[in-house]
C-alpha cells in the first residue's frame, strides 16, 4: 500500500490520518506543488456492475442505489481506494477556481465527469486513473457569471450504436461527445451547438452560461441556464429551456419560461413586462419519466430577485413545476410554488419522481423540496396536489411601486422541514442571555412570518436564498417509500434601495450572538418524511462545531448541526450524507451508525455505484484554494 496526498498546500487539514490507497494519479515536483497526471489509464473489465447512469442517480432523481453491500457493521471501515486529481489543479494560478461541485456518472467500468474549467474526464472506475480529457477551453471566455467557474456535470447517452457525453459550458455552449474517445461527435450539429442563439435577444456570456447536467430522456436532450441574478442591462438573458435531438443536434422544440405575446401565461405579466423579462431559468437539473413522455422543470425566480415593481403580476412560469412533453416541448401541466417572487426562493433541485404503492396498484408523484422548506407532492401525471395546497394570506410590502401577491401556496402536508419566519420562539434559546441578543440583532431589521416581503429598513427571511432545501436535492428509497431531505439554516436579510431610477437588491447573511447561529438547531439536518402518509418520522442533525463555543460549552449539547450544505444517497440499509464527514444513518430512526473522515469537506455530491460486486463511494471535494479531487471509498 502506498501513502498519499493529492499535492501539498491549499488548506489540506493536516489533522486527519494518512489514508492507505492502491493507485496515484498525481506528481509532486520539488517545490511541493501539485502537477496532475496525463491521460492513458484503459478501460476496466466489467463481471458486474450496479451503475450511476444519471447526475441524481437516474431519471427519477432518486439519489438511490440499490446495493446491499453497505450494513451498519461495515460502514466504519470504508478506506479510501483512489484518489483522482483534477486537472483544473495545473491551471490554478492562472483563474479563481471555485468549489468541485461535480457529480460523476458511473457507466460499464467508466466514471464521466467535468472540472470547474469544464474540462471533461474519462476514469477508471476501478482505480481512478484519468483515460481520456476534452477541453473545450471555456474558460477563454471570461468569467461566468453568477457564481464563477464551478460545475456539477453532464449526462450520458447510448443507444446501443452510439455512446455520447452531453455536456453544456460556461461559455454557453451544448457539447456531444464519443464516450470512448473523448472527441466531438461532428454529426452533432458539427460537434457542438451554441446555446446564445435564438433566444431572441442579443446574449452577453458575462450573464448567461450552463453550470449543470442536461437531462437525456428519450431522444431528446434537454438544457437550461445559469444567468445573472439581477439586471445589468435592460434586455437580460431569459430563461428559455431547449430540446434537441440527441443524435443531430437539431433544435425539436423550446419552451418560453417567460411566455411571448399570445401565449398562455402572458397575463401574469402586467404592463407587458414580459417583454423584457428575464430569468425564470433552470439552472439546476431536470427528472424525466419516459413512460409518461414528460420532462419535469423546476424553475427560477425572474430578474431582478427582489424587487418585482417592474413586473408586477404573479409572473408565470416563474418558481413553478413545469412538466412537459418530452418530444414536442408542449406543456401538460404546471404548478406556480411563489406567486411573484421576491425572495430567490428558486425551485433548486429536480423533483424527485416516486411512486407510491398501496397493494396492487401504483400511483406516480412528484415530490419538490424547495428553499422555503416545504416539499409539493403532486400527482406527476396530472399535476393535481395529491394533500390540500391552500392559498393563504401573507404579509404585504410596503415599497411605492411594488404590489405583492395577496397569498401564496401553502401544503398542508407534509409539515414544513425548515424553520420558517422569526419570532422569539425559533430564535436562539440556550440562555436567556442569548435569546436577548438575538433579539437584539434582529430588532436592527423588519422581522416576521415567512414571506416577510424585503423592505428599505432591511427584511430577515428565514429561510435564505440558501435554503431550506438547495440543490443538494433529496433522496428517495423506494421500498420505505420515505424521502430524506437534507436541508440548513441560513438567515438572510435583503435591503432594496434606490439609486437614481435604479431599484437595488442589498443582501447578505445574518449571524447570531457570540459567534453562535441565530436560530434554534439543528442548524444543519435531514429530515425523513413518509410519503404515503406525508408525515416526518424523524430529524438528524448533521455536523458540527459550535458545542464548544464558550456560551454553552458546558451544556454538553450535541446533534446541533451545521450550516454547510449536505449532500444523501440512500441505499437498501442504509442512509449515507457527505458534509464534514462521510456519514451514514439509520434508515428508520435517524440515529448516527458511524462517520468517516474526509480530507476536506464535501462541496458537491456524493455517488455510489458496485463494480465486480465491490460498492464504491465517491466524494468531491476541493477548490476554491483547496486541491480539487475526486475521492473514492471502498471496503477491503
Amino acid at each position: 500500500m502506498v501513502l498519499v496526498s493529492c499535492g501539498g498546500g491549499g488548506g489540506t487539514d493536516t489533522n486527519k490520518p494518512a489514508i492507505n490507497t492502491n493507485t496515484t494519479t498525481t506528481t509532486t515536483t520539488s517545490n511541493n506543488s501539485q502537477v496532475c497526471s496525463e491521460s492513458g489509464g484503459v478501460v476496466p473489465s466489467v463481471s458486474q456492475q450496479v451503475g450511476w447512469q444519471h447526475y441524481a442517480s437516474d431519471q427519477f432523481s432518486s439519489r438511490y442505489i440499490p446495493t446491499n453491500k453497505l450494513t451498519n457493521d461495515n460502514f466504519s471501515s470504508l478506506n479510501i481506494a483512489w484518489r483522482w486529481c483534477s486537472p483544473v489543479n495545473n491551471l490554478s494560478d492562472s483563474f479563481s477556481i471555485g468549489e468541485n461541485k461535480v457529480t460523476p456518472v458511473m457507466i460499464d467500468g467508466v466514471l464521466y465527469a467535468t472540472t470547474q474549467l469544464n474540462q471533461v474526464v474519462a476514469i477508471n472506475a476501478i482505480n481512478g486513473e484519468s483515460i481520456w480529457t476534452f477541453d473545450p477551453k471555456s474558460y477563454e471566455a471570461g468569467d461566468p457569471p453568477n457564481h464563477g467557474f464551478i460545475h456539477r456535470g453532464l449526462s450520458y447517452f447510448s443507444n446501443g450504436e452510439q455512446k455520447s457525453i452531453l455536456v453544456g459550458t460556461l461559455d454557453s455552449y451544448l457539447y456531444s461527445l464519443d464516450a470512448e474517445t473523448g472527441e466531438e461527435d461532428l454529426n452533432f450539429s458539427g460537434g457542438r451547438i451554441n446555446l446564445r442563439e435564438g433566444l431572441g435577444r442579443s446574449i452577453n456570456n458575462n450573464y448567461y452560461g450552463v453550470n449543470s447536467p442536461p437531462m437525456v430522456c428519450k431522444n431528446t436532450v434537454v438544457v437550461g441556464s445559469t444567468i445573472l441574478d439581477w439586471p445589468a442591462e435592460t434586455y437580460m438573458p431569459p430563461g428559455d429551456v431547449r430540446g434537441f435531438d440527441i443524435v443531430t443536434g437539431q433544435l425539436k422544440w423550446q419552451f418560453h419560461a417567460i411566455p411571448h405575446e399570445g401565449e398562455f401565461g402572458t397575463e401574469t405579466w402586467e404592463n407587458q413586462s414580459y417583454l423584457e423579462g428575464a430569468g425564470t431559468n433552470v439552472w439546476s437539473w431536470f427528472s424525466c419519466d419516459e413512460d409518461l413522455n414528460l420532462v419535469y422543470l423546476p424553475l427560477t425566480t425572474p430578474t431582478n430577485d427582489h424587487y418585482g415593481g417592474e413586473r408586477l403580476g404573479d409572473n408565470l412560469f416563474a418558481e413553478s413545476i413545469v412538466a412537459l412533453d418530452i418530444e414536442t416541448g408542449v406543456r401538460k401541466w404546471h404548478f406556480q410554488t411563489v406567486h411573484h417572487g421576491l425572495w430567490d426562493y428558486d425551485l433548486p433541485a429536480a423533483p424527485n419522481l416516486i411512486d407510491i404503492r398501496e397493494g396492487n396498484t401504483s400511483t406516480p408523484l412528484l415530490a419538490q423540496v424547495t428553499k422555503q422548506g416545504f416539499v409539493f407532492v403532486l400527482n406527476r401525471e396530472s399535476g393535481i396536489p395529491v394533500w390540500p395546497i391552500v392559498e393563504t394570506p401573507v404579509p404585504q410590502t410596503t415599497l411605492t411601486g411594488e404590489r405583492t401577491s395577496p397569498t401564496q401556496p401553502i401544503p398542508s402536508k407534509p409539515l414544513p422541514f425548515e424553520h420558517q419566519g422569526v419570532n422569539e420562539n425559533n430564535l436562539i434559546h440556550f440562555t436567556e442571555s442569548l435569546r436577548s441578543q438575538a433579539l437584539d440583532i434582529v430588532s436592527e431589521f423588519d422581522y416576521g412570518a415567512l414571506y416577510l416581503p424585503p423592505t428599505n429598513k432591511g427584511a430577515v427571511a428565514v429561510p435564505g436564498i440558501g435554503g431550506g432545501a438547495s440543490w443538494s436535492g433529496a433522496a428517495y428509497h423506494p421500498d420505505k417509500q420515505i424521502l430524506y431531505v437534507p436541508s440548513v439554516t441560513w438567515p438572510f436579510v435583503t435591503r432594496i434601495e434606490r439609486s437614481g431610477l435604479q431599484t437595488i437588491q442589498n443582501r447578505d447573511f445574518i449571524n447570531g450572538p457570540s459567534g453562535l447561529p441565530l436560530m434554534k438547531p439543528p442548524y444543519g439536518r435531514v429530515t425523513a418524511i413518509n410519503m404515503k402518509t406525508g408525515d416526518h418520522l424523524w430529524q438528524s442533525g448533521v455536523g458540527s462545531g459550535f458545542e464548544n463555543n464558550a456560551n454553552i460549552a458546558s451544556m454538553n449539547l450535541s446533534g446541533l448541526g451545521y450550516p454547510q450544505r449536505i449532500f444523501v444517497v440512500a441505499t437498501e440499509n442504509l442512509l449515507l450524507t457527505a458534509q464534514q464527514t462521510l456519514s451514514a444513518f439509520d434508515l428508520e430512526s435517524g440515529s448516527k451508525i458511524a462517520e468517516v473522515p474526509l480530507p476536506s469537506s464535501a462541496l458537491g455530491s456524493l455517488m455510489v455505484y458496485e463494480l465486480n460486486n465491490k460498492v464504491y463511494i465517491v466524494v468531491p471535494v476541493g477548490g476554491d484554494g483547496i486541491k480539487s479531487e475526486l475521492i473514492a471509498y471502498s471496503l477491503d
